[in-house]
């Protein structure tokens, strides 16, 4: 954090718009203010794409003005029946709202609205690092005005309300995912009067829609400690009524003196581990095609892999409650953990409103192959073992190896050790095929679509038997990946089992 006297304040604040926005509310005689995120991330030396203008008037107005003043290169949407108004300048956005003062009935996140003062709409705001505004009008521009004192809260590293935390998260739920995805982004502490006001209304949640729990949600995710987020929503008691899945694998049960790890605590060690690995995909801009198999047309660009990896080491583990078994020989099993996994994303997905496309099947993908690399590298690490990984994991390979590096949370160094060496061999393999098989392995030369035309069939099981043939055939190092070979191949298969092409 960044310490600024008020001459430094009125120098950052002392930018073309701010000066616009300045005249333009003394013009019309009104208080005008930057309030928010922006001057919350000013003394964190932040970049805020969040420039929001509070107006003791009519925003809406102010904002029209403004963009008289601007002439055509601005832009106004005005939102009449939220009292706001967003102007588009420049690549700026700024979001005007007049000050209000709200009040809340219990069955509902919607407040009853009424014009107010500046301490009226200081008053509502969620957090004390977030109630910080800065004066734009002439006379005081750059003066902060900071009732809760926000900025020793900032200094302090501290999330708390400005108002009794009961109020604040009965009126408007949301603020408890809110107040856990700033403490998880800016590294902050919940001050502990918050935090037990959060225990005390967690039921509350549930007067708030899915969508906005996800995008909160997301937020965490994408934080780069989101472990910390994921620890603060089970001890409040939220993440049991948002991702039920998730609470359950927390605990460790003992059989005999044996207990398993808390695969709670595991799968956060993996997602943090996923999220140092991938913190600078926002920068990448390679985009990601989708493979044959999948049959989606959409592509996913580094960004949104970040997120959707960070899914996939999220669940990785879901299927664990459902699979796990005492063995008095082997002590705790957890059995095709994976396959279970995969069958419970789509479940999660569609109540957790994340999109059930070619996203969820990555994620599904992910959670089902995450064994398979160790489970190579536990045998010999065989040339058809290899190709049939890739075949599977097709262009998500190096993601899916990226997710089992991250699974290595041992805390006895030479186990770890022997298990990044066992990867190693594998990506040894895969390159050595790569080079030798001198074509990209996932892409078959012959697909399901291409049989059913030659052979004039509908989706059926014999596709299925031809599909499968041609693919082991590949694999196992029978045949070259070459189309002619395969499909001479697929043509004799067929007559095994009683097909003629079309064309005969």
């Amino acid at each position: 954090m960044r310490y600024l006297t008020d001459e430094e304040l009125k120098k950052v604040i002392d930018q073309p718009i701010f000066r616009e926005i300045s005249e333009t509310a003394d013009e019309m005689g009104l208080e005008c203010y930057v309030i928010g995120g922006y001057v919350r991330d000013l003394f964190l030396e932040r970049h805020s794409h969040d420039i929001d203008v509070v107006v003791v008037g009519s925003g809406i107005a102010v904002a029209q003005r403004l963009k008289e003043r601007l002439g055509k290169k601005a832009h106004v949407s005005l939102f009449q029946n939220f009292g706001t108004a967003q102007v588009k300048y420049k690549g700026m956005e700024v979001e005007f709202v007049g000050a209000r003062r709200e009040s809340y009935n219990r069955g509902s996140r919607k407040p009853i609205v009424e014009d107010g003062t500046l301490e009226d709409d200081q008053n509502r705001r969620d957090f004390t690092i977030n109630a910080m505004a800065l004066c734009l009008n002439a006379d005081r521009f750059g003066e902060l005005v900071d009732p809760f004192y926000g900025l020793e809260d900032l200094e302090d590293g501290i999330i708390r309300t400005p108002l009794d935390p009961e109020l604040t998260f009965s009126d408007d739920p949301l603020r408890m995912m809110r107040c856990i995805r700033f403490a998880t982004q800016l590294n902050f502490m919940i001050e502990d009067e918050t935090f037990e006001a959060i225990e005390r209304d967690v039921e509350r949640i549930k007067i708030i829609s899915q969508e906005r729990i996800i995008e909160e949600l997301n937020k965490i995710i994408l934080s780069p400690v989101p472990s910390k987020g994921f620890v603060d929503l089970e001890r409040s008691g939220l993440l049991a009524l948002i991702f039920p899945e998730l609470q359950a694998l927390t605990g460790v049960e003992v059989v005999n003196g044996r207990g398993h790890k808390d695969n709670f605590f595991h799968t956060l060690e993996v997602l943090d581990n996923v999220a140092r690995a991938t913190a600078d995909w926002d920068e990448k801009e390679e985009t990601l095609s989708a493979t044959e198999s999948d049959k989606v047309e959409s592509k996913m660009t580094y960004p949104e892999r970040k997120l959707w990896l960070r899914w996939a080491a999220l669940l990785h583990d879901i299927g664990k409650p459902a699979s796990k078994k005492w063995d008095n020989l082997l002590g705790w099993t957890f059995h095709s953990h994976n396959y279970i996994g995969q069958r419970m994303v789509p479940g999660i997905f569609k109540r957790m409103k994340l999109p059930l496309n070619d996203k969820m099947k990555y994620v599904q993908k992910l959670v089902e192959l995450h064994m398979r690399p160790i489970n190579i590298a536990d045998d010999e690490v065989t040339d058809s073992a290899v190709r049939r990984l890739l075949f599977d994991a097709g262009d998500d390979i190096e993601d899916l190896m990226l997710l089992c590096e991250a699974d290595i949370t041992s805390k006895k160094a030479e186990k770890k050790q022997r298990f990044l060496d066992n990867y190693r061999l594998v990506r040894e393999k895969m390159d050595a095929l790569r080079e030798k098989d001198r074509i990209r392995l996932f892409q078959p030369p012959i697909d399901g679509e291409e049989i059913m035309k030659i052979f004039n069939l509908r989706p059926s099981r014999e596709v299925g038997i031809l599909k499968q043939a041609v693919k082991d055939a590949i694999v196992d190092g029978t045949i070259p990946n070459e189309y002619d070979v395969a499909l001479a191949f697929v043509l004799k298969k067929a007559e095994e089992i009683g097909l003629k092409p079309r064309n005969l």
